[in-house]
């Protein structure tokens, strides 16, 4: 079974772009761009929202046709092209890459089915898709990759309202001030028991609370408890 894993850049007060909807601050060093590709390369599976994805389509055709790119610009390159790809947009009508399909909605009962097919791991990228499987309890591993630089505002790297406990797997500090953190959640996310494909339905919660009622009504210290609270209610109303 493949492992999920949300990998982002950020600043140190948390965001993946600033105010302006800038992120090239978060630019690697040539030391943090190798490890990046490191932990890329067995990689099956990209799981993109359409703001993602487009971002990423440098690496399919430019990354190549860029005069003077260095080696390790290849081969992220030859990474990225192999790994299989599945975009969520309801306004893409057909991908522009090789490997890739469009699903019109994030659905975590079918993404947990293709967790369970795969033998390599696969990444979700962007805040708001990651946000979706970390709450549905899709996500096995959180990376983040810290930049010594704080931006004040903008774009944060994981939803403000998500409380998750975490183990830390490890570290790495590298030459430029960058600093790599493994994390693995201890729960699967806030939603984990209730995500949007198994919520209960209305009918059968609501024929559950009568049975809980009924059974609430029929137990002997209960009957007690009603028939006194009966007479207390007609006591007040006669002294009234």
């Amino acid at each position: 079974m493949a492992r999920l894993i949300y990998s982002a850049i950020t600043s140190l007060d948390g965001y993946v772009e600033d105010d302006h909807g800038k992120f090239d601050w978060g630019r690697p060093s040539e030391e943090v761009f190798r490890f990046v590709s490191d932990l890329e390369r067995p990689i099956g599976t990209y799981l993109y929202g359409r703001r993602m994805y487009e971002t990423m389509l440098y690496w399919d055709k430019e990354a190549d046709r860029e005069k003077g790119a260095p080696a390790y610009f290849r081969d992220f390159t030859r990474i990225w092209q192999a790994a299989e790809k599945v975009v969520y947009s309801r306004t893409l009508k057909s991908p522009r890459t090789t490997r890739t399909r469009i699903e019109r909605d994030f659905r975590p009962g079918a993404v947990r089915r293709l967790k369970s097919t795969m033998h390599k791991d696969m990444t979700v990228a962007g805040a708001q898709l990651a946000g979706q499987a970390i709450r549905a309890g899709l996500v096995d591993e959180i990376q983040q990759f810290v930049v010594p630089l704080i931006v004040g505002g903008g774009k944060p790297w994981l939803p403000k309202t998500l409380r998750l406990e975490l183990d830390l797997l490890g570290s790495t500090r590298f030459e430029d001030g960058t600093v790599f953190l493994r994390y693995r959640p201890k729960t699967r996310g806030t939603e984990s028991r209730m995500s949007s494909d198994r919520r209960p339905d209305p009918q059968t919660a609501s024929k559950a609370r009568t049975a809980s009622s009924k059974r609430r009504l029929s137990h002997p210290s209960a009957s007690r408890t009603d028939r006194r609270s009966s007479q207390e209610n007609a006591t007040r109303r006669k002294a009234a």
